[in-house]
């Protein structure tokens, strides 16, 4: 069934409005069916919002820009996911093997968040980010020049060491200058540059390879990171804030102090070990869409992009309505929802009776992703704010070795039995792991509200 005009310009309609919330209007607090407003905040002074913040005017324009360096690296991130089958023809490979490609940049932009949020704690972080968003234009372009499939390995394996900053560090500064009982909806937002990168990369690994050529698509996205490091440059010269070394909660103790304070945290602990479980089931799969698409129904890379692009659709749809999806479903309903909307739409890609049914499952699983993610990453950067940085950092670590995993033992999947039962079994895993960590949400709330009356 085609979708009618109406419905299209409604669809429009709410990515607009949403844009139009980011750029300028504050959006309202959340409210929780739950009740549960801080999650993992215990009463002290240390976890509290501080009350200049909320007198603060956000500062916009300097997140806007971070989600355009976002933007840059999640479209390095996921551009080979369409590029694969024309890599693997390349090199004269097969596409198992030419996914060392996706596991190379994995494991450097996972490993070198192990590093980084001390580093970003004590040096600024949006300042880091600039300077390692233009160390990435160069490695970037690097990519585009090489030889043999080694080498294309080795060059994403440093464009992903400099990348893995940008992402993580951006998260904290949103958390250093936005309030708990709003950053959820700013973090959406924020997000959006990740989806639009995700969307761009997905898409441009199919056409703009097709077109041009896999070459050509890595030295438009370096020409990315550079402009987004002009633009942060400038932000950095023209807005103070930005040249903070930290946000109002953080008290570090050094590198090893600021790893003690997140992993001696039984929350912390729990939220990373969520997000390990989640990388590696829904990533460990997707990655093998466009290559399932192109084995099962011979379809041309453009079209593959195209459709494996859409996972950006869903993710934009999201972030247009979480503030509507937070105030009716708290953020243990929202998780619970997003895990059962990945469910179906995996299974839906294993049976794949037609090609068609491809776009519309991984709409839905970019929609579900984002749910399910959003609502960890929302706990990650509140999980030990007084090592903001670092928490974050172990976060997102957690998400690229995850990936790794899933995608390496994806590969030894998809050679032999093609891609359903990567599809089956993350229909099956990723329910369960929403529903478990959305009682673990509720217990965590339980335990909050019981400390406040004691303490009160």
């Amino acid at each position: 069934m085609r979708p009618s005009t109406a419905e299209g310009w409604y669809v429009l309609s709410i990515i607009v409005v949403s844009f139009r919330r980011f750029r300028g209007k504050k959006p309202a607090a959340l409210n929780p069916v739950n009740g549960y407003s801080r999650i993992g905040a215990p009463s002290e002074n240390k976890h509290r919002v501080n009350p200049s913040i909320k007198l603060q005017k956000l500062p916009t324009r300097s997140i806007i820009l971070l989600a355009g360096a976002g933007f840059a690296s999640q479209a390095m991130v996921r551009v080979t996911d369409s590029l694969l089958p024309q890599i693997a023809a390349d090199f004269n490979t097969t596409v198992g093997e030419a996914s060392i490609v996706v596991a190379a940049y994995a494991v450097s932009h996972g490993s070198i968040q192990l590093v980084i949020g001390p580093v970003g704690d004590r040096f600024g972080k949006y300042r880091t980010v600039a300077v390692m968003c233009a160390l990435a234009a160069v490695l970037v372009a690097l990519c585009g020049t090489v030889q043999s499939l080694s080498a294309l390995a080795v060059a994403r394996f440093a464009s992903g060491a400099a990348a893995g900053w940008i992402i993580p560090l951006s998260m904290a500064y949103v958390g250093d200058v936005t309030p708990y009982d709003r950053r959820q909806p700013i973090l959406a937002r924020y997000l959006s540059g990740q989806i639009f990168g995700q969307l761009f990369g997905q898409a441009a690994g199919g056409v703009l390879g097709d077109l041009f050529g896999w070459r050509n698509v890595f030295f438009l996205l370096a020409a990315m990171f550079a402009l987004a490091t002009a633009g942060l440059v400038f932000e950095l010269l023209t807005n103070p804030r930005t040249r903070a070394a930290g946000g109002p909660d953080e008290s570090s103790h050094g590198f090893v102090g600021d790893y003690v304070a997140v992993l001696s945290n039984p929350w912390a602990r729990l939220v990373i070990f969520a997000v390990f479980i989640e990388a590696s089931t829904a990533w460990g799969a997707f990655a093998y869409v466009g290559a399932d698409l192109h084995l099962r129904f011979g379809l041309s890379f453009t079209a593959i992009g195209l459709i494996v692009g859409t996972f950006g659709i869903g993710g934009l749809l999201y972030a247009a309505s979480v503030q509507q999806l937070v105030n009716q479903f708290g953020q243990a309903g929202l998780a619970i929802f997003g895990g059962v909307l990945l469910g179906v739409a995996y299974l839906a890609l294993a049976i794949g009776f037609a090609w068609w049914v491809a776009p519309l499952a991984v709409t839905a699983i970019g929609l579900g992703f984002y749910a399910l993610h959003n609502t960890l990453q929302t706990n990650a950067t509140q999980m030990t704010p007084e090592a903001r940085g670092t928490a974050v950092a172990i976060f997102s670590s957690a998400i690229y070795l995850g990936q790794t995993i899933g995608v390496a033992a994806g590969a030894l999947v998809f050679d032999r039995f093609t891609a359903a039962p990567l599809f089956i079994a993350s229909a099956c895993a990723l329910p369960i792991l929403a529903w478990w960590f959305a009682g673990k949400l509720r217990q965590q709330t339980t335990e909050e509200r019981r400390r406040k009356t004691e303490d009160g």
